[in-house]
C-alpha cells in the first residue's frame, strides 16, 4: 500500500486462474498482498499507457504533426470507393444421386 495517497476499495472480477497465481505469489512472497499486486499491474499499465501516448506525441512532432485534410483524403483519390451489385450465389442443381456440393454419392 502506498502511504499518504487516499485509497478507495473497488471491487474487480478476475479469473479464478489468476487470482490463485496472484494468490501464490504472495504465500510465495514475491508480493506483499493480492491488493498490492493488482495496484503495482494498475500503475505499470497506467505507465505503460502513457508512455504510448508520448511516443505518439514525439512520432507526429517529428513528422509534421496531425494529418492535413488533403492527407486523409489521398486513399479515396487513389482508389474511389465503388459498391459492387449483390448477387446472390447460384449452386448448381443436383442430378439424381448427388448430395452436397462435393458430388459425393452415397
Amino acid at each position: 500500500m502506498v502511504l499518504g495517497m487516499a485509497t478507495r476499495k473497488v471491487t474487480i472480477t478476475l479469473d479464478g486462474a489468476q487470482l490463485d497465481q496472484i494468490r501464490s505469489l504472495v504465500q510465495a512472497g514475491t508480493a506483499a498482498s493480492v491488493s498490492g499486486f493488482v495496484q503495482h499491474a494498475v500503475a505499470v499499465a497506467l505507465d505503460d499507457v502513457a508512455g504510448w501516448g508520448a511516443m505518439l506525441a514525439e512520432a507526429l512532432r517529428a513528422t509534421g504533426g496531425e494529418l492535413s485534410d488533403k492527407e486523409r483524403s489521398w486513399p479515396a483519390r487513389v482508389r474511389p470507393a465503388r459498391r459492387l451489385p449483390f448477387r446472390p450465389r447460384r449452386w448448381p442443381r443436383l442430378s439424381a444421386g448427388q448430395s452436397g456440393r462435393c458430388g459425393y454419392r452415397g
